[in-house]
């Protein structure tokens, strides 16, 4: 069959689909705090209604000069409209499969639930404070760690107080939970 004829996929999709997947434990839902939610949200509208439009705008603007065999603003543009267009989708499946939890609702509470912000000390005596989060929110460099990470996994369900176990990439790690807060809910 001649290649002329021939969709080539460029991988990015399965490769999205199967970060999709691996990311989340299987049977298991996208837990996400509101403000993540509302993040993608705002990132999806914003291309959208900008991004995309603009460089549909651009494509068309430069497809009108002719030969398109040469035309870098052409050849970048639908390049990029692709890029926008992959985010959108993967964006939407993000959005479709979000499970969104207030970690509010567990304000005064003593026990590690998702969206809780937990103090902890290891056995030489290091302080951490992390807080856990969904995978779409991870931002490690600030403290926010995600909740199928292993040390997010052994602290769920935990107390204020109690000392959990668990398996840390350099060995078993004991941790002293000092301090477990929530967000206060938000007055109507």
């Amino acid at each position: 069959m001649n290649k002329a004829f021939v969709k080539e996929s460029d991988g990015d999709d399965d490769d999205e689909a199967a970060a999709l997947a691996l990311a989340i434990p299987a049977g298991s839902k996208n837990y996400i705090r509101p403000e993540g939610y509302q993040r993608i949200k705002d990132e999806l509208l914003q291309l959208i209604d900008v991004d995309r439009p603009e460089v549909v705008r651009i494509v068309h603007w430069a497809a009108s000069n002719g030969d398109r065999s040469e035309n870098g603003d052409y050849i970048y543009g639908k390049r990029r409209l692709r890029e926008i267009d992959r985010r959108i989708r993967f964006l939407t499946k993000r959005m479709d499969s979000a499970a969104i939890v207030d970690p509010s609702a567990h304000y005064g509470s003593d026990q590690v639930f998702f969206g809780a912000t937990v103090t902890y000390s290891n056995q030489h005596g290091e302080e951490r404070t992390i807080t856990i989060v969904g995978i779409d929110e991870l931002d490690p460099l600030n403290g926010k760690i995600s909740w199928v990470a292993p040390v997010a996994r052994a602290l769920t369900k935990a107390r204020e107080g109690d000392t959990i176990t668990f398996q840390a990439p350099n060995g078993v790690e004991e941790l002293d939970i000092l301090e477990v807060r929530y967000p206060a809910p938000v007055a109507d």
